[in-house]
């Protein structure tokens, strides 16, 4: 029977870090991303009012920052192993992420079958912001479920790996979870919790859950 491994990316397979982090390390804009962040933190932003925050702050944004940006991020070893391990099974990966696509699309280059992440317009902005377009961590779930449904497999042959409380309504959504570095609210309501920087351990790890 086949399997579908999700992922998350920020923290989970970028570790330690986002991807709104790294990109603006390159921008050297990482004093009023923090500032977006703390009022996030205490809910005077919610996930689309941020992005759409993001998306003013980075107007000059280009496509070759991105790529500089997502090159040197903090990665977990072994990414492209696993895909292939999961391709060669016949089985699917995915990685939802609420972060921007323009950032997470690069990740199709590691062997993903799909990334689906927010949507901005192309870079550099000139377009507004679609609010429609920025995920949530319910969607999650919804994405998840529809892509189960597409490859016709019953919840248990769903595993999720991830790392913060915007991963918990997927989490306990399933019940086949790997927390991956994660604090304890969400390492608490995992079936595993890995430490560590390797994601070939993770997996294997995630595999005697099947």
């Amino acid at each position: 029977m086949g399997t579908l491994h999700i992922f998350d990316m920020d923290g989970t397979l970028l570790t330690g870090s986002t991807a709104n982090l790294e990109v603006a390390r390159h921008l050297g804009t990482l004093p009023e991303l923090h500032t977006l962040e703390a009022r996030f933190s205490t809910g005077e932003l919610d996930t689309r009012a941020f992005s759409a925050e993001i998306h003013r702050l980075w107007n000059d944004l280009t496509t070759e920052i991105v790529a500089a940006a997502y090159a040197a991020g903090p990665w977990l070893k072994g990414i492209p192993d696993v895909c292939a391990d999961i391709r060669a099974r016949g089985e699917h990966c995915a990685v939802i992420t609420m972060s921007p696509d323009f950032f997470a699309h690069h990740l199709l280059d590691l062997g993903f079958d799909q990334v689906i992440a927010s949507r901005f317009p192309p870079l550099p902005f000139t377009a507004p912001l679609d609010p429609a377009g920025i995920l949530t961590p319910a969607d999650k779930v919804r994405i998840t479920e529809e892509l189960r449904t597409r490859h016709d497999l019953p919840r248990h042959r769903v595993l999720a790996y991830g790392d913060s409380m915007s991963d918990a309504p997927l989490f306990r959504h399933l019940t086949n979870t790997v927390a991956i570095n994660a604090d304890h609210h969400l390492a608490d309501i995992a079936a595993l919790d890995y430490r560590g920087d390797d994601l070939t351990e993770a997996y294997r790890l995630a595999r005697t859950l099947l």
